[in-house]
């Protein structure tokens, strides 16, 4: 696949090009059947399926306060992008100047001047433009005139609700890693470098990787049966605490992997972890010994819970 920071307009010269447009955060249910759209119609033209995104946030700018925090960083997005089939990874700064930019302004230069679209799909409901004055319609007209058509697409439902990158932030936020999983069509991941912590798992027998993630949304604070992607590329089943480590006096919010039946040095090294399932939430025990004897239940359940998940994602 290919990505590009669209700072130039020149023509980028790919073959009939089907463009989607949207955030794609988490790159969702709802966001693969866009891309899926625009697969079908590229591939009997021989064309291009490229995904052009707005990078930060539209809110990030236009209103910080109410910016919700990503499912996904920039790099995540492309590999899942990447492993749908996509082409092409358009990725358009978002700044000031383009807030203010006019819907059909933003149709000639960006899709047909760029991009040379032959096909553009949309959510029913997207909006484009100066002040999201551009729709669906507004977008069929213009393709009319300047030589693209517009396949709108309908939302994907999930419990009689379409599937959104906020009910995934939901559910993440409930602890309910099976939902996000079911909205998104994966399991919910955050990748992390392990970094030195306080050593204090491998005194009590269950040693952890402390990881320091990019990701910006994590599950509730909670204990989770998890897998987790060494470099090797193996998976390692895992018990994965996020939290504030209560018996030990709290603290900042931490993420910590105990990886079950695994030996060796991981120090400095990039960790995904998938999450299956939470086991229970956080809490404080009066010492070691009640501790202990609680994580070696979380090992077991985590064993059986991993064992009987679905597939792993990306």
């Amino acid at each position: 696949m290919e990505r590009v920071q669209l700072e130039s307009l020149a023509p980028r010269g790919w073959p009939s090009p089907a463009v989607t447009i949207g955030n794609f955060d988490g790159v969702h249910r709802g966001h693969q059947a866009l891309i899926d759209s625009a697969a079908r119609w590229a591939a009997p033209e021989g064309g291009h399926t490229v995904v052009l995104t707005l990078d930060p946030h539209p809110a990030r700018l236009l209103d910080p306060a109410r910016a919700p925090a990503t499912l996904t960083t920039l790099d995540q997005k492309g590999e899942l992008l990447a492993a749908l089939g996509v082409d092409a990874f358009v990725v358009l700064p978002f700044t000031a100047e383009l807030a203010r930019r006019p819907a059909e302004e933003f149709v000639r230069q960006v899709l047909v001047q760029a991009l040379e679209a032959r096909m553009v799909v949309v959510g029913e409901d997207f909006r484009f433009g100066h002040q999201g004055r551009g729709d669906v319609a507004a977008l069929e007209t213009l393709g009319a005139r300047l030589g693209f058509g517009v396949q709108a697409v309908a939302p994907v439902l999930h419990g009689g609700r379409p599937v959104s990158s906020s009910r995934v932030r939901e559910a993440l936020g409930r602890g309910q890693v099976e939902e996000a999983r079911l909205l998104l069509g994966r399991p919910f991941f955050v990748d992390g470098r392990v970094v030195v912590g306080e050593r204090r798992g491998r005194t009590l027998g269950f040693p952890t990787a402390n990881l320091e993630t990019p990701n910006e949304t994590l599950p509730l604070e909670g204990v989770y049966a998890a897998r987790c992607r060494v470099p090797s590329g193996r998976w390692v089943k895992a018990v994965v605490n996020i939290g504030r480590r209560p018996t030990f006096g709290g603290g900042t919010v931490s993420v910590e992997a105990h990886l079950i039946d695994f030996d060796g040095d991981l120090y400095g090294l990039d960790l995904r972890t998938e999450f299956a399932e939470r086991l229970r939430e956080e809490r404080r025990f009066e010492g070691p010994e009640p501790l202990v004897a609680q994580i070696h239940e979380d090992v077991s359940r985590a064993r059986a819970v991993v064992a009987d998940s679905p597939g792993k994602g990306v």
